[in-house]
């Protein structure tokens, strides 16, 4: 069906290489853009030559510059929509419009959007005042097409997130959809994974495709660039392991997965009651709502983001550092979504998956599918959050440079009290106001958690003890590296 790109070329080591038009480079100047990603190195080319393609790799690798830029640097500005490009959620069409409206701005290039939630007399008025991209959702875009209130012509044709698509039921749309499209066209399928359905649709829309599968996009499913790591829990236990566990990490910029609206509602109004700074993103919201919440997360106005998957489904936002997964996701492919929402463009990020001992196993399949290193790591008691915290401070002081204000209060303050007495005030007065919460200890630990990772009493004998590392009760930070090695190509903890 398709040529595959050989990864034995040599890489692209500047967008200046590409030959991109001027004002589409001072786009990318403008945008902060350095060096390529290993999809952009190997796609702007190929996109440019006007050939089919077919890409593969994960979330967050600058899919979206990687077929908008070579499109762009085609497309005539007077020439009315040129440039189609379709994804499963409203944010996401947002999303595409805004970066390549951001990206093409300087050499005249519109934008629009086609969604649903918002008014068709208003999203249609904006198409006919003039733009040459238009990004749309699959159902309101076949609604306009099939009423008749919109004909479009487009050179180029995109579906991003095509797999997000197959899940949300969305295939039958995007296959009457290309029935309203010119059959001279340039086709770009965009995908994190090839399940058979996309691999069949792929074979009947695009013409002798090249395939661009980047390291990015094979082997193990999850990026390198997230650390990931899972607390074992009771039940009742997970919202005060969520405010420990933020307590301890102290993150920049959160998203936390749950899996109902109402889940989602009580969580981000418990968090807010601790002072956190959180909102709620989900379906029943209405959506200029959900726009103003996203709006306000990636200009960090809002440090958490409580959601369900499908509100977050392909959500683009710079510098998350964390994804806390408060209940296990029902699949592989929803745990590979949710955790790429950080790890993104080449930054490091953190996911944090709470497990009951009765959801270990369901844990431990769907990582035997993703593939990669999963740590375990014991919630921290208050004691050890103290002691934290703590070392935090102490290195945090020692960096931090005097401000001639704070000089000024200290020798005000030497008139009544000596150096020493007046640094154990302003410590106190620092600590006394880094709280903490809930009880002594949280989490599955001793015995039971012992057991867990023991292996079935009819495997023992005929395997290895598990290699404990430094122990599931270490003091301070014990952990274990899971998925545990393999003999003989087989895991020795009894995974069968």
């Amino acid at each position: 069906m398709s040529n595959s790109q050989s990864h034995d070329e040599q890489p692209v080591v500047s967008f200046a290489s590409f030959g991109l038009g001027p004002d589409l480079m001072k786009g990318i100047e403008a945008a902060g853009f350095k060096t390529p990603s290993p999809i952009q190195a190997e796609a702007i080319p190929l996109v440019m030559t006007g050939r089919d393609v077919i890409g593969q790799a994960h979330t967050g690798t600058g899919k979206t510059a990687a077929f908008g830029l070579p499109a762009m640097d085609r497309i005539k500005v007077d020439g009315g929509i040129q440039m189609l490009v379709v994804t499963p959620t409203r944010e996401l069409a947002a999303q595409v419009s805004d970066e390549l409206f951001r990206l093409g701005r300087f050499a005249g290039i519109r934008t629009g959007t086609i969604s649903g939630g918002h008014s068709y007399a208003r999203q249609l008025k904006l198409v006919s005042m003039g733009v040459q991209i238009l990004s749309a959702t699959p159902g309101r875009l076949l609604d306009l097409l099939k009423s008749g209130q919109l004909e479009i012509r487009p050179k180029v044709v995109v579906l991003d997130e095509a797999d997000e698509m197959l899940d949300m039921g969305f295939l039958d749309d995007i296959k009457e959809i290309f029935t309203y499209l010119p059959e001279e066209r340039q086709t770009l399928l965009f995908s994190a994974t090839m399940p058979r359905p996309i691999r069949e649709l792929a074979e009947r829309i695009l013409d002798n495709p090249a395939t661009i599968r980047t390291e990015e996009g094979s082997g193990q499913a999850t990026s390198e660039n997230v650390r990931q790591l899972y607390y074992i829990i009771n039940e009742w236990e997970r919202e005060d392991a969520i405010v420990r566990l933020l307590e301890e990490q102290d993150p920049s910029k959160t998203i936390i997965f749950c899996r109902t609206r109402t889940e989602v509602d009580r969580l981000s109004n418990s968090l807010g009651a601790y002072g956190y700074n959180t909102k709620p993103l989900h379906g029943d919201m209405e959506q200029p709502q959900r726009t103003e919440v996203m709006q306000g997360f990636r200009k960090g106005l809002i440090d958490i983001l409580v959601a369900t998957d499908v509100a977050a489904r392909g959500l683009d936002v710079a510098n998350v550092s964390h994804v806390v997964n408060y209940h296990l996701p029902f699949d592989s492919k929803g745990y590979v979504h949710r955790i790429g929402r950080t790890g993104r463009a080449g930054e490091k990020g953190v996911a944090i998956t709470l497990v009951t001992p009765h959801e270990f196993h369901q844990l431990r399949r769907i990582h035997h599918n993703v593939g990669g290193d999963i740590e375990h790591r014991l919630v921290p008691s208050l004691n050890q959050l103290r002691l934290s915290r703590r070392s935090r401070l102490t290195e945090e002081l020692r960096q931090l440079p005097a401000d001639p204000q704070a000089v000024a209060l200290v020798e005000t303050l030497q008139e009544d009290m000596d150096l020493s007495t007046i640094a154990c005030k302003l410590a106190s007065y620092i600590m006394a106001r880094q709280t903490e919460s809930g009880p002594e200890t949280i989490g599955v630990t001793g015995e039971r958690l012992e057991r867990l990772f023991s292996p079935p009493r009819e495997a023992q004998g005929k395997r290895r003890p598990p290699h404990r590392g430094g122990g599931p009760n270490r003091p301070q930070g014990g952990h274990k590296r899971y998925p545990p090695k393999k003999k003989g190509g087989k895991d020795y903890r009894g995974e069968r």
